[in-house]
């Protein structure tokens, strides 16, 4: 293990070994602790981690928002077996409540993580960095870069949950009135200026590599800097934050108006900047689309079969190999038992430790295009009326399907991405152990006497499709089950693209630059360009020539190409869409039957409940009675 896991690991520990702080207790630490803690560089550097070990908590996808709401993925809510943590799952069940808000990063520790205890180390690392005497003066420029991005990013991480927030910009006294702690919200546009203020601090001094891998890799880079700045400056741009009516007129106590009142298309110009600066840092350091196959565990696979690896190695693929990954957390993740179906008899056995039960629905599987690029609705060539109708796998479709095995039309003529994403009744599933295209295992998921079908309450997949972007190819689940490991990304190069396309779109309209982007995506995925996809195959072959249509087909690329990603969650709240992908039934396979005709019948597994009022997180209750300057989140 790499020595910086070692001092994060070592700082979550000293955490976790001492009483959780509100977010109103802003003053710094016991003062002779913090002496000692900055005597020399060692201790400083130490101190350094402990400011970074709040983000590498925030790898957990249960208490990631982004994940658990997006409706990519469906989790069972009458389980007799806790797994984990199932409260971010079941938001969507309409379960939130400002007397014990779900995923409180406001007001207290969610899985461990507090968010302002993390920004008053930050706030304490830069107030005391003059005290280490052997400190050069380059690291020392270093290190305070990094804490600057670091606050940025924590203050970012509560925007996009509470929209406007308290602005911890430095410690108090120790001293300091209770009074002087009863902090005010700052406005949106105060909030993601000082984001961005404390970013463009930040980026000139951030190294443009991370030289020693072996005890730094992890740290923050210039180039990680610069893309969540594109980041933070589109959601500034988008809906929810830029002139939405539904938040006219909300003020605080003292009469502030927190939301900006109306649209301000230079956001969108501001976001397609930043994001062009940080594709060309990127690239500069050598990122760039993965497009090689991976060997390890592949003996004998078609081109077909090793696309869909390269797919898959983009996401799970080890961060230091990955050329396209920009940023991930140290942390892997650890959820494979639940996306993998049970390929064999024998993994059948470990079904009440790896359940293989998070489930995606047929909304979700939908989105996906064909092979001809274009959504399954509007492709002349795609019988989407029959799409339900059970058909053989067939010679075409081979490195796919099980030939001869019966599953349903619609799992038949896909683009490459849809394969690379999901498990279901019928696919193959390449890798599990084997190294050969000829001996991959397919899934049989029809009923309960299928390998894959259900066979408890607690290991259902209630939808019958499996998010198989979520596990390593290599992986496996068998016998035993032997784990190779990822970092989920937080920021692929793939979906900067997306996010600059998308930016540019929206300030200039459809250019040549916004194809060029979005088109170098879908090449990677085998698909043809927007416009002659379209042209081609579409029932609107004008949809991408206009703004309006070219951004519906932006967001559901990102939808496609970041699926499962932790990321899309917030895409659909930015760009105010959540609501209405959560007002439809949530529908999965009729799991429990094993005549094809039978179970391809869409089966409603759940009712979403989410209203205006669910796009922004409520405050608790006791937070507001304790700070009367505080106002709560609009329809709470």
């Amino acid at each position: 293990m790499r020595s910086y896991y070692k001092y994060i690991l070592m700082a979550f520990f000293c955490m976790t070994g001492v009483s959780c702080k509100k977010y109103l207790d802003v003053a710094p630490d016991n003062v002779g602790t913090l002496d000692y803690a900055f005597r020399n560089r060692n201790e400083a550097e130490s101190y350094l981690f402990s400011c970074y070990s709040t983000m590498q908590q925030l790898n957990n996808v249960i208490y990631n928002a982004g994940f658990t709401t997006s409706a990519e993925i469906i989790y069972p809510n009458n389980l007799t077996a806790n797994f984990f943590d199932q409260s971010g799952f079941n938001l969507i069940r309409g379960v939130q409540s400002t007397g014990s808000p779900v995923l409180n990063y406001w007001g207290g520790s969610v899985g461990n993580v507090n968010i302002f205890q993390g920004l008053r180390r930050c706030n304490t690392m830069l107030e005391n960095i003059d005290k280490p005497i052997d400190l050069t003066e380059p690291e020392k420029k270093r290190w305070i870069a990094e804490v600057k991005f670091l606050k940025a990013f924590y203050h970012y991480y509560l925007i996009r949950m509470y929209g406007p927030v308290i602005i911890i910009d430095k410690s108090f006294p120790i001293d300091a009135p209770a009074d002087s702690l009863k902090r005010k919200r700052s406005s949106i546009d105060e909030s993601f200026a000082y984001v961005v203020s404390q970013l463009d601090a930040a980026i000139p001094d951030l190294p443009l590599t991370i030289e020693n891998q072996t005890k730094e890799f992890g740290r923050i880079t210039r180039f990680i800097a610069m893309s969540v700045k594109a980041e933070v400056l589109a959601t500034a741009a988008s809906p929810l934050f830029n002139g939405n009516p539904d938040y006219a007129g909300i003020k605080d106590r003292s009469g502030k108006s927190l939301f900006s009142a109306s649209y301000d298309g230079t956001k969108w110009k501001a976001a397609a900047d930043a994001a062009k600066a940080a594709i060309t840092e990127c690239e500069a350091r050598g990122l760039h689309l993965n497009t090689t196959p991976p060997t390890t565990a592949v003996n004998s696979a078609s081109d077909e079969v090793k696309q869909l690896l390269t797919l898959q190695s983009s996401v799970t693929g080890k961060w230091e190999q990955n050329p396209e990954l920009i940023w991930a957390l140290n942390y892997g993740f650890g959820y494979q038992g639940f996306v993998i179906p049970k390929l064999t008899s024998d993994a059948v056995s470990m079904a009440n430790t790896y359940p293989s039960n998070w489930a995606v629905p047929i909304a979700e599987a939908e989105l996906f295009y064909t092979k001809q690029g274009v959504p399954i609705n509007e492709d002349k060539t795609f019988d989407y009326a029959g799409r339900f109708t059970p058909k053989a796998g067939d010679d075409a479709n081979k490195h796919y399907i099980k030939q001869g095995y019966e599953t349903a039309q619609v799992n038949l003529g896909r683009e490459p991405r849809y394969y690379a994403s999901l498990a279901f009744d019928g696919s193959v599933w390449f890798g599990n152990g084997k190294v050969n295209e000829s001996d991959a295992p397919y899934v049989q998921a029809r009923g309960i006497f299928a390998t894959a079908g259900p066979k408890s309450s607690n290991s259902t997949n209630i939808t019958g499709i499996w998010p198989k972007k979520l596990a390593n190819y290599q992986t496996v689940m068998d016998k035993t089950f032997d784990v190779v490991n990822f970092q989920l990304p937080i920021i692929r190069l793939s979906g900067l693209y997306l996010l600059y396309a998308e930016a540019l779109n929206e300030a200039e309209g459809p250019s040549a630059e916004v194809y060029k982007y979005i088109d170098m995506v879908r090449a990677r995925a085998g698909l043809q360009g927007v416009q002659a996809s379209w042209t081609a195959y579409s029932t609107n072959p004008g949809k991408a020539a206009g703004k309006d249509g070219l951004r519906q087909i932006i967001h559901q690329e990102r939808r496609i190409e970041l699926a499962f990603e932790g990321q899309i969650g917030w895409d659909l709240r930015r760009w105010k869409e959540l609501q209405e992908v959560l007002s439809k039934p949530l529908q999965g396979w009729n799991i429990n039957e094993g005549n094809s005709a039978a179970y391809y019948r869409p089966n409603t597994v759940l009712i979403p409940v989410f209203g205006v009022k669910d796009y922004l997180f409520p405050i608790a209750t006791q937070d507001i009675i304790i700070n009367e300057n505080l106002v709560q989140n609009p329809y709470w």
